[in-house]
């Protein structure tokens, strides 16, 4: 057994509790109330206005993948978010319309029902605001929107499943956002080794695994940004990445909030499903797990507006190898997603 392991595997037995990079107090072991907080909250939240009901996640699975959605009639949402792909799309950066190279990364759709704000530069504050956008957009799914509301009115199936959905409401921008946000509100991980191991089961990871864990904690300061229960402090980030060295620079958030700590940011991504949403950062530039933990012990390269966040970590080889296993823990069960059939034109 590795010496970090051998330690680790000591404290655990011991209870011993060791301060974390959010300054609070954690003991790393199965179980333990400090690791609470680590918890998903079971009841996925929702806006008032849009309850989950069965017609209602009917309608959004339908709505999502197809491709009808477009102006080509060949892309969907799960064009760029694949279930088989961790809800993203396997590729450095996007493609849109045409095939057209994109420059940001398809982020995964996992869990975003926990969070704050939506997308890369945070520009859109809920599923149902951002539901529309790659629709609306001339470079991804550039779709005409007038045209779709025709079409979609004009479709008796759909017609009777937006009435059973939402009865009452008109087939327009806001009930399409409201289904395909609802349908994303399913897309949730929760129950990994990481959990179970949380609450209570001593067999659900390995020492190494938990040293990963300490590491993540402490030493490597990864949970500063990607914190409790989410794995993601819904903040903004400059990581410090080549991407960024090049003559005109993707600013990010800064577009959105032109202040200069913004500069370069981009929002963090949970970890969970890390493991099945390769490659990795905005701009895809990591491959594996252990790209971004080099890239993170280097604390970043290009030092340019990066944050202060971001700092040298001087891992060891084993160490590295430790965080990338406790990051392999944070998978759920897959996911089996069977295809909706689709309303006829």
């Amino acid at each position: 057994m590795k010496k970090s392991i051998l330690f680790t595997t000591l404290l655990i037995s011991a209870g011993i509790a060791i301060a974390d990079t959010d300054g609070s107090n954690l003991v790393y072991k199965a179980g333990h109330p400090s690791l609470k907080q680590w918890l998903l909250p079971s009841k996925v939240p929702h806006p008032a206005e849009n309850k989950p009901t069965k017609a209602r996640v009917a309608l959004g699975k339908m709505l999502f993948f197809d491709p009808r959605l477009s102006g080509d009639g060949n892309m969907s949402c799960a064009t760029c978010h694949n279930p088989s792909l961790g809800w993203s799309d396997g590729l450095p950066t996007a493609k849109g319309v045409k095939s057209m190279v994109l420059d940001r990364a398809s982020p995964t759709l996992v869990n975003t029902a926990y969070n704050s704000v939506q997308m890369w530069d945070g520009r859109k504050s809920s599923l149902e605001d951002q539901a529309m956008g790659p629709m609306e957009a001339t470079v991804e799914m550039n779709m005409n929107t007038a045209r779709l509301f025709q079409w979609l009115n004009g479709n008796a199936e759909y017609r009777a499943l937006f009435a059973k959905a939402y009865p009452g409401e008109a087939i327009d921008e806001k009930t399409l956002s409201k289904a395909i946000a609802t349908y994303e509100r399913v897309i949730v991980s929760r129950n990994s080794p990481f959990d179970r191991w949380v609450k209570g089961d001593a067999k659900a990871m390995t020492a190494q695994q938990v040293n990963g864990f300490k590491l993540f904690t402490g030493k490597a300061r990864c949970s500063v940004c990607h914190s409790a229960p989410n794995f993601t402090d819904n903040g903004f980030h400059n990581l410090g990445l080549p991407s960024y060295g090049k003559p005109e620079p993707d600013m990010g958030r800064f577009a959105q909030k032109p202040i200069k700590r913004m500069r370069g940011a981009f929002k963090t991504p949970t970890v969970r499903e890390a493991a099945r949403t390769a490659p990795y950062f905005h701009d895809g530039s990591a491959a594996t797990l252990m790209d971004v933990v080099e890239h993170y012990n280097k604390g970043g390269v290009v030092k340019t507006d990066l944050s202060p966040d971001i700092q040298p970590l001087n891992l060891t080889q084993q160490e590295k190898e430790d965080l990338v296993a406790f990051m392999q823990t944070l998978n759920s069960p897959f996911l089996r997603v069977s295809l909706p059939e689709l309303p006829k034109d």
